[in-house]
C-alpha cells in the first residue's frame, strides 16, 4: 500500500542510469529493499542510519528512507524523490514523520511491493522517450509479414537506430531463422513465460540474441509455448522503455496475448497481396485487429494490376495505404546467402523499409538512437 505525501516524482534525464539511496539500520528492512531493487536491475547505496558520503542525498535520483531513520534526517534539506518505508498500517505517526521529512510517498511493504520495483525501475533505467512501436500483421497466410517485419527491423538497425525485434506470432517458425540465427545464443519466448509486473528493460535487451545489429525474441524450437497476456505486457512495456523502435511480427488470430501486444502497438502494417481473395481474408483481419488498434495501415505487395491497383486495395479495406511492396527477385537466393530480409539498401524491399521510417519517424518527431 502507498500513500502521495506530494505529487511531484523525480525527473530523470534520458538515458540516466543512476543508483537510489537506501537509509535504514533496520537489517530486515534493508534485506527487503535490496531484494527489491535487484529486481528491478539496479544496485543501490546503502547508508546504516548515516550519511556518510558527501552529496549523497542531494545526487541520488531516488531516496528510500526506512521508518526507524526517519526522525534523524528530518532537518535535512526538502527534495523530490524520497519515499518513507514503513511496514505497520496502524502506525498513524509514520503521516507526521513523513511531512516532517519531505517525503514524497509512504509506503508499506510486503503490500507496496511491485509498486517500489516499478519506481526503483523508473531511475535504475531512466525515463526517456519510448520507442516507436511497429506491428505487422498478415492479411493471409503467405502474405509476408514476417519478411517485412524482420526488413524493417533490419534497416532501422542499420540505421544506427536502437532496434528490438519481438515475434508474438508462436506459428510463424521464428523469426530468428529468418535472419539466420537460429543457433545464436540467448534467451527465446519460453524464458519470459511466467514473467509478471516489471521486467527490467536493459536486462531483457541484454538477454537476447544479437542478429545483424538488432536483439530478436523468437521462439525456441521445442514445444508449443503458451504466453499469458501478463507475460507479453511485461516484455513488450520492457522493450519500448528502451527507446529507439520496436518491431513486433503478430498473429493472424487475435488471443488475449496477441490483443495485449496490440494494444501497445503504435502503428499497425497489414500486409495484403494484390489479389481478390487475399484482400477479403484481410478484410476480417481488419475489422478484428482494428478494434484495438487504432492506427492500422496497408500494405500492398505487388506486382499490382490495372484493374486492382494499391489504392483500390485500401479503399476496399477502409484503410491508409501505407505503401506498395514490389517484388524483389532473388530473395530466396540471398536468404540462402545469409542476407537476412531488407539487408540489400538497395533493393527493393530495403528502400521501401527506408521510406518508411523516414515518414513514421518524421511523424513521431524524430526518436532518439
Amino acid at each position: 500500500m502507498t500513500a502521495s505525501i506530494t505529487p511531484e516524482r523525480p525527473s530523470a534525464t534520458e538515458g540516466q542510469r543512476s543508483r537510489p539511496l537506501i537509509v535504514t539500520e533496520d537489517e530486515a528492512l534493508l534485506d527487503d529493499l535490496l531484494r527489491l531493487c535487484a529486481a528491478a536491475g539496479a544496485e543501490p547505496e546503502v547508508a546504516h542510519g548515516v550519511l556518510t558520503r558527501r552529496g549523497s542525498w542531494e545526487a541520488a535520483p531516488l531516496i528510500l528512507v526506512g521508518d526507524d531513520s526517519a526522525a534523524r534526517l528530518s532537518d535535512r534539506a526538502r527534495r523530490q524523490g524520497v519515499l518513507l518505508i514503513g511496514r505497520d498500517l496502524d502506525d498513524h505517526g509514520i503521516w507526521q514523520r513523513a511531512v516532517a521529512l519531505g517525503a514524497d510517498n509512504v509506503a508499506f511493504l510486503p503490500d507496496a511491493e511491485t509498486w517500489l520495483v516499478d519506481r526503483i525501475a523508473d531511475v535504475a533505467e531512466g525515463v526517456g522517450r519510448q520507442a516507436l512501436t511497429v506491428g505487422v500483421i498478415g492479411g493471409r497466410g503467405g502474405a509476408g509479414a514476417s519478411t517485412l517485419a524482420c526488413a524493417l527491423a533490419v534497416t532501422a538497425a542499420r540505421s544506427g537506430r536502437r532496434t528490438m525485434l519481438i515475434d508474438a506470432d508462436p506459428l510463424g517458425g521464428g523469426l530468428d531463422v529468418l535472419l539466420g540465427g537460429e543457433g545464436a545464443q540467448g534467451l527465446r519466448w519460453p524464458a519470459f513465460a511466467e514473467s509478471r509486473g516489471r521486467v527490467a528493460g536493459s536486462a531483457l535487451e541484454e538477454s537476447l540474441p544479437e542478429l545483424h545489429a538488432l536483439r530478436v525474441l523468437s521462439w525456441d524450437r521445442g514445444d508449443s509455448v503458451v504466453i499469458p497476456p501478463s507475460a507479453m505486457r511485461a516484455v513488450l512495456a520492457a522493450a519500448r522503455r528502451r527507446g529507439g523502435v520496436v518491431v513486433v511480427d503478430l498473429p493472424r488470430r487475435v488471443d488475449d496475448a496477441a490483443a495485449e501486444a496490440l494494444s501497445q502497438i503504435d502503428l499497425g502494417l497489414l500486409v495484403v497481396p494484390s489479389e481478390l481473395r487475399a484482400v477479403a481474408a484481410a478484410h476480417r483481419v481488419a475489422s478484428t485487429v482494428g478494434m484495438v488498434l487504432r492506427d492500422l495501415r496497408a500494405v500492398v505487395r505487388g506486382p499490382c494490376g490495372p484493374e486492382l491497383g494499391d489504392e483500390e486495395i485500401a479503399e476496399l479495406l477502409g484503410l491508409p495505404l501505407a505503401g506498395q511492396l514490389p517484388p524483389e527477385p532473388g530473395l530466396a537466393d540471398a536468404f540462402e546467402g545469409g542476407e537476412p530480409p531488407g539487408g540489400s539498401p538497395r533493393g527493393p524491399l530495403g528502400r521501401f523499409c527506408a521510406e518508411f521510417w523516414t515518414r513514421a519517424l518524421a511523424d513521431e518527431g524524430g526518436v532518439t538512437a
